[in-house]
C-alpha cells in the first residue's frame, strides 16, 4: 500500500492495524501493567486520530504515534505515582523491619521492576531500542528528541539497570548493549 494521507480514515484504520501491537509493547514497556497499556495505547489512538488531519509526513506516522502514546503513559504514570503510595500505605501500612522484598523476586520480574524504575523517558528508550530494535534516528522520530539525547538517555538507562540487576558494571557488555534486530 501507498503512504498514509493526513485525514484519510482509511489510512488511519490501516495504520492502527500495522502499528496496534508495537504501540501496545512500548506502553506496556514503560508502565508494566498490562491493563493500564492497552487503555493509556486506546487513549492515544483516539487522541492521534482526533488530530489526523493535522499530521504532517515530515516524519513517520508510527513515529507520530509512538510520540502520543509516550506521552499518554508519561501522563498515566505521573498520575499514578501520585496516589499510588499514600494508598499502598494505607492498605498494608508501613513496611516491617528486615523484610527482603528484592530477594522474592524472580530474575524476569527483577529486570521488568528495574525497567518500570526508570525514569519514563528512560524506559520508552531502552524499550524501544532492545524490544522493538529501533535506531537512534527511528526513537528520536518517534520520541520528538534529539538522536544525542537518546543515546544520553540509553547510557543513563544502562548504568541504573545495572545498578539494579548487580551487574558487575555499567560499561561492560551485555544483552542492554545490543539492539535486536526486527
Amino acid at each position: 500500500m501507498g503512504p498514509y494521507r493526513s485525514g484519510n480514515a482509511d489510512d488511519f484504520d490501516r495504520l492502527y492495524r500495522d502499528s496496534y501491537s508495537r504501540i501496545l509493547k512500548t506502553v506496556f514497556g514503560i508502565l508494566g501493567d498490562r491493563g493500564a497499556a492497552e487503555d493509556c495505547t486506546q487513549e492515544a489512538f483516539v487522541r492521534a486520530y482526533k488530530a489526523w488531519g493535522r499530521w504532517k509526513a515530515d516524519a513517520p506516522a508510527e513515529a507520530w504515534l509512538h510520540r502520543i502514546a509516550f506521552r499518554v503513559a508519561i501522563s498515566h504514570k505521573r498520575h499514578t505515582r501520585l496516589r499510588s503510595l499514600p494508598e499502598l500505605l494505607r492498605r498494608v501500612g508501613l513496611p516491617g523491619v528486615g523484610k527482603d522484598v528484592a530477594g522474592s523476586i524472580a530474575e524476569g520480574d527483577a529486570l521488568m521492576s528495574a525497567l518500570h524504575a526508570l525514569p519514563p523517558e528512560q524506559a520508552a528508550a531502552v524499550v524501544l531500542r532492545h524490544h522493538h530494535g529501533y535506531s537512534n534516528r527511528e526513537i528520536a522520530a518517534a520520541l520528538g528528541i534529539p538522536e544525542s539525547t537518546v543515546s544520553a538517555r540509553l547510557g543513563m538507562a544502562r548504568k541504573k539497570l545495572s545498578v539494579s540487576l548487580h551487574e558487575p558494571s555499567a560499561g561492560s557488555a551485555s544483552r542492554l548493549t545490543r539492539p535486536r534486530t526486527r
